[in-house]
């Protein structure tokens, strides 16, 4: 019975483990490294079934030398790694934030958010999710301070050397600005939406990042998410959808079900953006 009890922690405990330390790649270029071993793994996997003797035994040298390399390779997440064990921060769920908490985000962002409309300064403010953003923010300029309004405004104030870019935050604070997003190839909105809203379609279609734009020619606040754009939120829509993402009250699978979870949006198939419509 003993024996039973302790194989099944053994296990747990290396599971444990072994997520965390993927959970900690996320959002870092090493993702891309795993990825490129696994494959490796796999091809030498199948190469060993087939019995391809030398390309089994140029693989096995290739992972043996790895073993080596793997250290220097993921170095700063080792070092973050072992920062957390000693803050106790090694947990394995992430809680979302407590009413209190993210009722005090959602109105400094709202905040910010009905400013720069009523003044019509630009903006961009990308959430991130579960996807890690690292590659956006890691060239851009690091900020990790709280979430404020008085902050936010400031970034995009015109002039700022940061107003062009994105600001990326997650639910704890704001993590970079000046971060430059890949574009989304969609011509058939270019007579409608600047650079900025093409940034958010962009971000949105190779992340599960949701994305909030302030247009500085019409003054009005929309959101990408999903590859896909609805234009014109109102107020309550924007605090409706902040509490979510704060709060995380729920899962919301798909993207037509979750803008209606938000404030009921309306959607559309067309290609020409109409008020509280999506366009892709």
């Amino acid at each position: 019975m003993w024996s039973t009890v302790r194989s099944i922690l053994d296990i747990a405990i290396v599971s444990f483990i072994i997520y965390r330390i993927l959970a900690l790649l996320v959002g870092t270029r090493a993702v891309q490294l795993v990825k490129g071993a696994a494959l490796i793994l796999i091809i030498w996997f199948l190469s060993a079934s087939l019995h391809f003797r030398l390309l089994s035994w140029v693989l096995s040298n290739a992972l043996w030398l790895s073993g080596f390399a793997l250290p220097i390779v993921f170095q700063p997440e080792m070092r973050k790694m072992l920062e957390e064990i000693g803050r106790g921060q090694f947990y394995f769920f992430k809680r979302g934030l407590s009413t209190d908490e993210a009722a005090v985000r959602v109105k400094q962002i709202a905040g910010a958010l009905s400013y720069l409309k009523a003044h019509q300064i630009g903006a961009l403010l990308v959430f991130q999710q579960e996807v890690g953003l690292g590659e956006y923010f890691q060239t851009a300029i690091h900020i990790n301070a709280n979430i404020t309004q008085e902050l936010i405004i400031s970034i995009f104030w015109k002039n700022n050397p940061l107003h062009d870019g994105a600001i990326i935050l997650n639910r704890h604070e704001i993590i970079a600005g000046g971060c430059y997003l890949p574009l989304a190839d969609v011509p058939e909105i270019s007579r409608w939406y600047g650079t900025r809203h093409r940034a958010a379609l962009g971000i949105s279609e190779v992340s599960d990042a949701i994305v909030l734009v302030v247009s500085e020619q019409r003054g009005e606040v929309s959101l990408a998410a999903k590859g896909r754009l609805s234009k014109n939120l109102k107020d309550f829509q924007i605090e409706r959808l902040l509490t979510h993402y704060f709060a995380g009250e729920q899962k919301i699978t798909g993207w037509k079900e979750w803008l209606k979870e938000i404030g009921g949006l309306f959607w559309t198939t067309k290609r020409e953006p109409e008020a509280g419509g999506l366009v892709k």
